[in-house]
């Protein structure tokens, strides 16, 4: 991937690059006298609200990802594992789009079913059987 290349999430859904503000810094870590001269690190800046995703998959996205969400409506993906800026930013937006991935699938919806009428008689009976059980172990009387 490139700087000026769109985010491919699947067939249909695609973020333009225009919509994602990347930011370097220096990154800790590995690196060597690298570290304290080149930034490396990425921070990507993208705007759920501003985006031109569907609304469902926004919504979607935003009750996912409520908690990496800003004030002002943005995802922060930060990425600083590799030594290269240009894997850092890969690294960077592989993640955003895995994240706007899992907000495309739609959860199945559950439709609630009811037991069967043998699984409600064998319930009775097992009950009748505990009753019946428990009931025995009152106390005895004796006749004299």
């Amino acid at each position: 991937m490139s700087v000026s290349t769109d985010l491919k999430i699947n067939d249909e859904i695609t973020v333009p690059y225009w919509e994602l503000v990347e930011t370097f810094t220096r990154a800790s870590g590995p690196g060597g006298q690298n570290v304290n001269k080149v930034s490396t690190a990425v921070q990507l800046r993208w705007n759920v609200e501003a985006s031109s995703l569907p609304p469902a998959i926004k919504a979607r996205f935003r009750r996912l990802w409520k908690n990496r969400i800003t004030k002002e409506g943005d995802v922060l993906v930060e990425a600083s594992e590799h030594r290269s800026q240009a894997r850092n930013r890969d690294a960077a937006r592989e993640r955003l789009t895995g994240m706007i991935r899992k907000a495309t699938h739609k959860r199945k919806r559950r439709i609630p079913t009811r037991p069967g009428r043998g699984a409600i008689e064998r319930r009775i009976k097992a009950k009748k059987e505990r009753a019946q059980t428990k009931a025995l172990r009152g106390k005895v009387e004796r006749d004299e």
